[in-house]
Order: C-alpha cells, then structure tokens, then sequence
C-alpha cells in the first residue's frame, strides 16, 4: 500500500512539473463592440480636363434659300374673243398710237405677242397689218404672260417718209424727288394735215421704267418737247427710254434718251 501511495504521489508531482513548464497562453477577450479599422488618409481628387485631340470649327450659318419665280412656258398664240362693245387695234403698244382698225364684241382675235415689261397691250395676228389691243377688253383663254416678248426688237411701227428723228439730248432727276425725272428733246413742227386728227400727240415717248420692284413699259404722249415720269430704284435690269415723232403716215425715229443718273 505504501508503494501504491508512493506512486501516486509521484504521478501527481509530475503532473504538476508539466504545468509549471508549459503555461497556456491566455485567450483575447471577446468583445461586442465593433471597431472601425483605421483607414489610410486619401487625398482629393482633382479633376483635370483633358483638352480636346482635332480642332473645332465653328461653321457659319448655312443661308436660307429664297424661292425663286419659275418662269412661265412660252406659247407661240393664244385664242381670245373681244369682250368690248367696239376694241381699236393700233399701230403701236398703247391707247396714244395710230389708229389702225377696230373689232366688235365677241370677234375671235389671235394673239400672237407682248411687250418687255408689265403691260396690258397684246399683239393681233392680223392681215395684212398686225396691230395692238388692250388685253383688259378680252376673253383669253389663257395667260397673255406666256406669249414670247415680240416689242421692241421683234416688230417695228410704221416709218414716217417725210420727217426726221427728233433729238433726245437731256434728261435729269429732281433734286428733291430724285425718283422724277424729266426728259427734253428737240421740237418739231407737223405739217398741217399730217395729223391723223385733232387729238393725236406728235411726240410719243416709250419709257421702260422701274416701279415696285418690275420694270413697266409705259407709253407717254406730248405736244410739248419735254415729259416727266416716275423711275424708282429697285429694279433688277436698268430703266431706259426712246422718243418718237408720229405723224399719220408713220413714225421718225427713235431716239435713245440719255437716262438720268442717281
């Protein structure tokens, strides 16, 4: 029993050397707290833009379009019928011309041509003498606007046998209405019974003048050797005029006037 006792003793004392000898390291304590980790300081951002690789460009504005007229077809006649009670038909383009002859109502016309610029006045096919009509006393059957420009250059008015052209040697503007201009030439004297009556003017004076922007053909008449007329500014092709003398048996001239300048 004693040696029993002797080894337990021993067992124990070696028990006790073992611990002695390897001391357990104590644990971490466990906490319920959160704790943030510690985070490295960052610096702040700084936005550098980078500059554009090609070169811009700022294009101009690209200009709006202006319609443009589109001209109207030509036609070589047009049929008409008179729609005043008696219609002259006269030498030239306009009510101050020679007489010629004259249509009643409902006669069927051809029209075969117009003047340059904004008139009224058509041209007559008619045998053996074409002549000119006032298309504001006509049925058209369609637009006298698409007959071809036959006056001035394509029809010439009957050449008087007996005078010469007058002179147009001047021309001016107003100076306080620089639109009105006046027009001189030489005077003439008719002989006594080449009048084709009381009321016909010895001096017609075709005028091409501009107003509201389109050039008007506008036949003045005068027994005086000067006229006046408006001519504004504004036209796309230049103003421009001539001057006749007209006796009954035809016309002396023309004569170009020396247009006016601003």
């Amino acid at each position: 029993m004693n040696k029993l006792l002797k080894v337990l003793i021993l067992l124990i004392l070696t028990s006790i050397a073992c611990n002695i000898a390897s001391p357990q390291a104590p644990s971490a304590p466990v906490t319920e707290e959160f704790v943030q980790p510690e985070t490295l300081p960052t610096e702040a951002l700084t936005f550098t833009p980078v500059p554009p690789t090609g070169t811009f460009t700022l294009l101009p504005p690209t200009e709006t379009s202006t319609p443009t007229e589109t001209p109207l077809p030509v036609v070589e006649s047009l049929k008409a019928k008179v729609s005043a009670d008696l219609l002259s038909c006269r030498y030239g383009p306009g009510a101050e011309y020679l007489y010629l002859i004259a249509f009643r109502k409902t006669t069927p016309v051809e029209l075969i041509g117009r003047t340059s610029g904004t008139s009224n006045w058509v041209l007559v096919q008619n045998s053996p003498q074409k002549c000119w009509v006032n298309a504001k006393f006509l049925d058209i059957a369609g637009d006298p606007q698409t007959l071809k420009v036959i006056y001035p250059d394509g029809y010439k008015l009957p050449v008087s046998p007996y005078y010469s052209s007058p002179t147009a040697y001047s021309s001016k503007r107003d100076p306080k209405d620089p639109n009105m201009v006046t027009v001189y030439w030489s005077e003439m004297t008719l002989t006594a019974g080449d009048e084709e009556d009381e009321n016909m003017f010895i001096y017609i004076i075709e005028v091409w003048r501009c107003e509201g922007g389109q050039i008007i053909f506008d036949p003045l008449a005068s027994n005086y050797p000067e006229v006046s007329f408006i001519d504004e500014e504004g036209c796309s092709s230049p103003s421009h005029g001539r001057v006749f003398f007209q006796e009954k048996h035809g016309y002396a001239g023309p004569s170009e006037i020396p247009w006016p300048t601003r």
